[in-house]
């Protein structure tokens, strides 16, 4: 990161990050010192409430990225997190990773974003979910500031009302053959071959062997990006046009 070391930033010094390390020991650094901790490691800052009546759904994804479960407090953010997954320029993430604190008008403030993300390039990204419609002043507020603290310390912030519906559809159906246990290195081969020239993706897979034992392979090298079709603009169907998409052929990721 250019310019002037982050602990000579003036604008960094009112924040400081609390947070919890991969063994559970709790931390608190002026956020000049902790900016270069990689938070996609850490422990959950807080904890995900449970409780009878609760209108939003909380669980656990397993990360193909990670090979970890990373938490989420709604199917909202549970698409946020299979997105991050599914991105192949994240290569780690993780959910509550801090919390934020500020002095404002003499008071203590503190923010918890939703996710930090590590990018392929060695880039934090912090992540807030939440739509535009459940915005309020105060939440507007604590955003405004996370983007400041990022901008400080050389992280991009990225607020999200969630992915678009055609898009998480289809990765959402690609994710039930992420782990590796669909993977097939003899079926993957045959599909590279096949789809180097682009096709319909079940007369592709028709071509290579019985579909029941090929479709979950070719799924999977979707979801891992070797193969690729548009997966934003309609369904993802059996005559979806499939191709080689450059990514050198491996198991799951």
């Amino acid at each position: 990161m250019g310019g002037s070391p982050v602990s000579a930033r003036p604008e960094v010094a009112a924040f400081e990050v609390a947070f919890l390390d991969e063994a559970g020991a709790k931390h608190r650094l002026p956020l000049s010192s902790g900016w270069n901790i990689a938070f996609e490691r850490m422990a959950p800052a807080r904890t995900f409430p449970s409780f009878k009546g609760q209108v939003n759904f909380p669980g656990l994804w397993w990360s193909a990225t990670t090979n970890d479960h990373v938490g989420y407090e709604s199917w909202l953010e549970r698409d946020v997190v299979m997105m991050m997954d599914f991105d192949p320029g994240i290569v780690g993430f993780a959910s509550q990773p801090f919390w934020l604190s500020w002095i404002k008008d003499g008071r203590l403030r503190r923010h918890a974003p939703d996710y930090f993300a590590r990018t392929s390039e060695g880039d934090g990204l912090v992540v807030d979910v939440r739509p535009d419609d459940r915005i309020d002043a105060r939440s507007a507020r604590a955003f405004a500031v996370m983007e400041r603290a990022c901008a400080a310390v050389g992280w991009r912030f990225h607020r999200t009302g969630g992915p678009p519906a055609v898009a998480a559809a289809n990765v959402r159906w690609l994710a039930g053959y992420r782990h590796p246990r669909c993977f097939r290195a003899d079926v993957a081969e045959a599909l590279t071959a096949v789809f180097a020239e682009s096709g319909p993706l079940l007369a592709g897979a028709k071509r290579v062997g019985d579909r029941l034992s090929v479709l979950p392979v070719l799924f999977h090298l979707l979801w891992s990006g070797q193969l690729s079709a548009d997966l934003s603009s309609a369904p993802l169907s059996l005559a979806s046009i499939v191709s080689v998409s450059g990514r050198q052929l491996v198991g799951a990721r």
